[in-house]
């Protein structure tokens, strides 16, 4: 997996991926940002949850769930000082779907979390990572 970072000015910076995709990231206005996109830390934990609601996702499709929606708030606490490292991260799932069963979703958040989940195993080396979740019959 490859990546590259291109400086834009000020502390602006575009993200270029591998697969043709790209993102500018900015710094907080303090720090002579201009906010024009997301923090990298930011990007960070957006990461994060899109690497979990993959697998949640893909292992309740494959357990036979009628999902139709999965979403996940993600809260981090970071250290008040350099370097600010997140020293928690709470994700939050919000299951939609018909009968769920919340065993079955409880399962596949924590497959994501302990099996699949590339960026939450990585992660949780260094921070404290929790979840819970609600489920909303449709």
């Amino acid at each position: 997996m490859k990546t590259g970072i291109k400086w834009k000015g000020n502390v602006s910076f575009l993200a270029e991926s591998a697969s043709g995709h790209s993102i500018l990231m900015d710094g907080a206005p303090e720090a002579g940002g201009q906010n024009k996109g997301p923090r990298p830390m930011e990007m960070l934990l957006m990461g994060l949850g899109g690497c979990t609601t993959f697998d949640v996702v893909l292992i309740l499709k494959k357990s036979r769930q009628d999902i139709t929606d999965c979403e996940v708030e993600i809260e981090a606490e970071r250290a008040p000082v350099d370097p600010k490292v997140f020293t928690h991260i709470h994700l939050h799932f919000i299951i939609t779907g018909r009968n769920l069963n919340s065993q079955q979703v409880e399962r596949a958040i924590n497959l994501s979390s302990e099996k699949y989940c590339s960026a939450s195993i990585m992660l949780k080396q260094t921070v404290k990572i929790t979840h819970d979740f609600k489920i909303i019959d449709a």
